[in-house]
């Protein structure tokens, strides 16, 4: 049939994926570092992905395309909420969510390197996958942390894991606004702390910004501290 559809200038094209974001049903993947129709079927010619490009690159043509699938649209929408939930009827076994128990203090500082020394309580640990409702939030003391600090200080899991509820995260890597997925989870949860780790390098301000957020739009006062790591690995507040 002959429509309205979008179209995208690859040589305009800088690979920012922000209209992959816009796109609220899936028509648009970034392919190669430049953005793509990936079916004509789940563009439904509205152009929510035109006003945040930022070259110009999208725009609309006349042409023959096949319908909109609305039904399909909403299935594939359907399947994505149930992953972010944690409901896996198929896909990555990865993004299970689950408790893990530990007895007691686990194991005394001069056990052997090859022992189980792990304070890790949930899965998953990345910010983006974790679900919002997930049931270990409840009563929880919270650590929201840069990735990479548990690899600069040696004490990591004893220091700062242990009895809390681990949240990872890169704000340089991960193209995303984690603010908000902390804020849901500080309103819809009840949180009894939050502990930031992040190391001394000025991007990691991202992620200490984002719960500094997060408190504030949660409507709620929760305890919160700041602790921040040297690259060398080292305390230095």
């Amino acid at each position: 049939m002959l429509r309205k559809i979008i179209k995208i200038d690859k040589e305009k094209c800088n690979g920012c994926g922000l209209c992959v974001s816009a796109c609220h049903e899936g028509a648009i993947g970034v392919v190669d570092g430049s953005a793509v129709l990936l079916r004509d079927d789940y563009c439904d010619g509205l152009g929510d992905c035109l006003p945040v490009c930022p070259t110009g690159a999208i725009t609309f043509e006349q042409r023959e395309a096949l319908a909109y699938d609305e039904a399909e649209v909403k299935k594939v929408k359907k399947s994505v909420e149930q992953k972010e939930n944690g409901q896996l009827p198929c896909g990555c076994p990865g993004t299970n969510t689950h408790a893990i128990e530990r007895d007691g203090d686990v194991l005394p500082k001069e056990a052997p390197v090859k022992a189980n020394m792990s304070q890790l309580a949930q899965w998953p640990v990345q910010i983006k996958l974790v679900p919002v409702n997930a049931p270990f939030f409840e009563n929880a003391g919270l650590l929201v942390t840069a990735d990479c600090a548990a690899y600069a200080y040696r004490d990591f899991h004893d220091s700062f894991m242990k009895k809390r509820i681990t949240l990872i995260g890169c704000p340089k890597l991960d193209d995303v606004d984690y603010s908000e997925k902390l804020t849901a989870i500080l309103k819809s949860n009840d949180i009894k702390s939050v502990t930031v780790v992040r190391m001394e390098v000025p991007c990691c301000g991202g992620i200490e910004n984002a719960v500094k957020t997060a408190l504030k739009n949660c409507g709620k006062m929760i305890p919160w501290q700041v602790v921040t790591i040297s690259t060398d690995g080292n305390l230095l507040d």
